[in-house]
């Protein structure tokens, strides 16, 4: 069961789960993403009981899964079989979308991602600019993932060590 985009909120704190890519999506990709996700969701389930669930792709490159857990709650085999549905598409395309060592940031207004110790090493070394703003894939709630997704650096979980 869905949730239909009318009815998200921004107080409704619904369970929210964010796969980043490594590279933005091709239009022929987003359309097979979105056909498989939508098939998914529609029958997604925790102990047989429908869960409501929407998705959007943000950005062109990162796929935010919402749960309404106030209605029924995801349990772990149901979150396994988002894994299972996920892991394909990142087999089918080649996204990276486990890959948790990278880093994505606006700079310039171009949206950009690279290696988490190449976005260090450029941070500490100049080639990149501070006055970026920094995705944290790490937002688990609706209400988190709106304010806090795209932070200026220093706001951010990567401008704790910077000066």
């Amino acid at each position: 069961m869905k949730i239909e985009e009318s009815n998200i909120v921004e107080t409704s704190d619904y369970r929210v789960i964010i796969y980043p890519a490594s590279r933005p999506f091709a239009p022929k990709e987003s359309k097979i993403i979105t056909e498989k996700l939508y098939d998914f969701l529609a029958t997604w389930a925790a102990h047989g009981k429908p869960l409501s669930s929407s998705f959007k792709i943000e950005k062109n490159q990162f796929i935010v899964i919402c749960v309404d857990e106030e209605k029924e709650a995801a349990s772990g085999c149901s979150i396994d079989a988002l894994g299972q549905v996920m892991r394909e598409i990142d087999a089918e395309f080649q996204l990276g979308l486990f890959d948790r060592m990278k880093a994505s940031f606006i700079e310039n207004g171009e949206l950009k991602t690279m290696k988490l110790q190449d976005f260090r090493k450029g941070l500490k070394e100049g080639e990149i600019s501070h006055d970026i703003e920094v995705f944290d894939f790490s937002k688990n709630t609706y209400v988190a993932f709106l304010s806090d997704f795209l932070l200026p650096l220093k706001k951010s979980w990567a401008g704790i060590n910077v000066d």
